[in-house]
């Protein structure tokens, strides 16, 4: 672990024991992306964005934190991408498009639901992204922000990247609890991306300046890790 996993780690961390010690979430949340309480409103507070009313397409992860988005994407008449848990898959994500489905967005938003009802599809198969939502243990008032540490997030992000379908005009969004924003600085790494906006229930942090990496940056990614996600497995395959 270098330097910078051990101090992601030590953020990780304070903020899981910070959120449940202070009664953010449920006891059950250390080592995950926190189901935290309020996503309800956090949904409703980032629906009222300028960005979320003109985005078309939205991807997002499989967490519960973010069920009540996903729900609310597809509600509002979204084309929704959500990304196969762990990218599982050559085609990693799953495509909810509310005007075929034949069932509550609610059913199609769950996990369980969208391997149902959902599409598998891969990066050829998408249309540009307007809005992300990433799952997230913690977030820095700058935007920096870090996952519970298994990367798919980046990952997801660095594919779209490379295919085009995030670019700079891409809205990048941390819904989360209050008790999950730090004042320090997040450290990050050539293959972290930032978000636009930190969304909580009482807020919005609107972030100055976000970053976003060129791709995938194989040598931060180990043989182990490609050998596990098959979309990477096929990649590293094309370009040797």
């Amino acid at each position: 672990m270098t330097e910078i996993d051990q101090a992601k780690q030590a953020v990780r961390d304070r903020v899981w024991r910070r959120l449940i010690d202070g009664g953010g979430a449920p006891d059950d949340s250390y080592g995950k992306i926190p189901g935290f309480y309020g996503t309800e409103a956090t949904a409703e507070r980032l629906a009222e964005l300028d960005e979320w009313q003109r985005a078309v397409t939205v991807k997002a992860n499989p967490d519960w934190a973010q069920l009540p988005l996903r729900i609310r994407a597809l509600k509002d008449g979204k084309l929704l991408y959500m990304a196969v848990p762990r990218m599982a898959s050559l085609e990693p994500f799953f495509l909810l498009d509310p005007e075929t489905l034949d069932v509550s967005a609610e059913e199609a938003a769950d996990k369980q639901g969208a391997a149902r009802v959902g599409r598998r599809v891969g990066v050829d198969d998408m249309r540009p992204v307007d809005l992300v939502v990433c799952g997230s243990v913690a977030v820095s008032r700058s935007g920096a922000r870090i996952g519970k540490g298994a990367g798919y997030s980046d990952l997801e992000v660095a594919l779209l990247i490379e295919a085009g379908l995030v670019t700079e005009q891409t809205v990048i969004v941390a819904p989360v609890h209050p008790l999950q924003v730090v004042d320090d600085e997040i450290p990050e790494t050539e293959h972290d991306f930032s978000v636009d906006y930190i969304v909580t229930p009482d807020e919005v942090i609107r972030c100055a300046n976000p970053r976003r990496p060129q791709g995938l940056v194989w040598g931060d990614l180990s043989a182990e890790k490609i050998a596990t996600i098959p979309v990477l497995s096929a990649r590293r395959r094309a370009v040797q």
